[in-house]
């Protein structure tokens, strides 16, 4: 309730339809993947792609995973994030990997930096992106993850203390107790402390028990204690439901910020155990993980919108027009 009455989404507003509209599907090995918009409030875009597995193996249904990501420059383009997108579609899932709101060519509806609602927007474009997952009936609503690095750590764990429909989350490089990011779609709305309250993102991450949680951390970063300060306040919080068994960290202590492969291998193995995804479509000959299989795509295959696929001519433009379709949603 503190997270919603902060970022102004109480009530939340009505989730209107998504009006989804995917192209330039591109089969790859094991998986495919095509570019997405579907509107978050009308005329407000949430831009991104979908990896699909291509073989169900005996699978009558699919894991669905969303992978928002952090303030790196290419964002949801970066190989990095391409990677992890990929593998686990070839594990077993269906993944959305979707843009920081104002991040990249496609999303320019808002200034991610100056926004004073970034952080609103975000979290909802996040629950919309979920519903969206969920209209596929080939994935399992009782399957359903979240993994981000950074910016995206703070989407991933703030999502899972909002929205039970997320059963396991691992945030990366993000779950500190003293520091909640330096931009405005993490710390920039009265979501920490305001008059009346004061918290900090190891209680908002805890907010996941006793639902399975990975607390990825490193020792070049904010995340460096976590293995003394934010994973045992979380074991606590767990002990309390009987499920201490469900929460990990996996501490890197000689590396920096990022979501290099070293990072993806723990999260890989997380989600295999608890969303009961095929880690052999990652694992080599040498039975260790490998991701040999994946073949970079260039940015301009992936965009959403292209002389092809013009934005529709009611996309909104600037923070008062969106500002003012959020409201109109929450009957304001």
């Amino acid at each position: 309730e503190g997270i919603l009455k902060g970022a102004g989404l109480v009530p939340l507003p009505k989730r209107t339809p998504l009006n989804p509209h995917s192209h330039s599907r591109k089969e790859m090995e094991g998986y495919s993947v095509e570019n997405v918009r579907f509107e978050s409030l009308p005329g407000f875009f949430v831009t991104g792609n979908l990896y699909r597995p291509l073989r169900k193996g005996g699978l009558s249904k699919f894991a669905g995973i969303l992978c928002p990501h952090g303030h790196s420059k290419e964002g949801r383009l970066a190989e990095y994030t391409q990677r992890r997108c990929a593998s686990l579609a070839r594990m077993g899932a269906i993944v959305f990997a979707y843009d920081m709101v104002g991040w990249n060519q496609d999303s320019q509806q808002v200034d991610h930096r100056k926004d004073k609602n970034v952080f609103a927007f975000q979290t909802w474009n996040s629950m919309r992106a979920l519903d969206y997952l969920l209209t596929f009936r080939e994935v399992d609503p009782s399957r359903i993850g979240v993994t981000g690095e950074s910016g995206g750590g703070t989407q991933t764990f703030m999502l899972t203390a909002l929205d039970n429909r997320v059963r396991a989350a691992a945030p990366v490089v993000m779950a500190s107790a003293h520091f909640y990011g330096g931009c405005n779609c993490e710390s920039g709305m009265p979501v920490h402390e305001s008059k009346t309250h004061k918290t900090n993102n190891a209680e908002i991450a805890a907010m996941a028990a006793p639902r399975p949680l990975l607390l990825v951390s490193v020792g070049g970063d904010w995340t460096k204690n976590t293995p003394k300060v934010e994973f045992p306040y979380a074991r606590k919080v767990y002990s309390l439901f009987g499920a201490t068994h469900k929460v990990e960290n996996f501490h890197l202590a000689d590396e920096k910020h990022g979501y290099e492969f070293s990072k993806r291998k723990p999260v890989y193995r997380f989600f295999a155990k608890a969303l009961k995804l095929r880690l052999s479509q990652v694992m080599g000959s040498d039975d260790e993980i490998t991701e040999d299989f994946f073949k970079l795509l260039p940015k301009e295959k992936l965009v959403a919108f292209t002389d092809e696929h013009p934005r529709p001519k009611h996309s909104l433009e600037g923070s008062a027009a969106c500002l003012a379709a959020l409201r109109k949603a929450q009957g304001k």
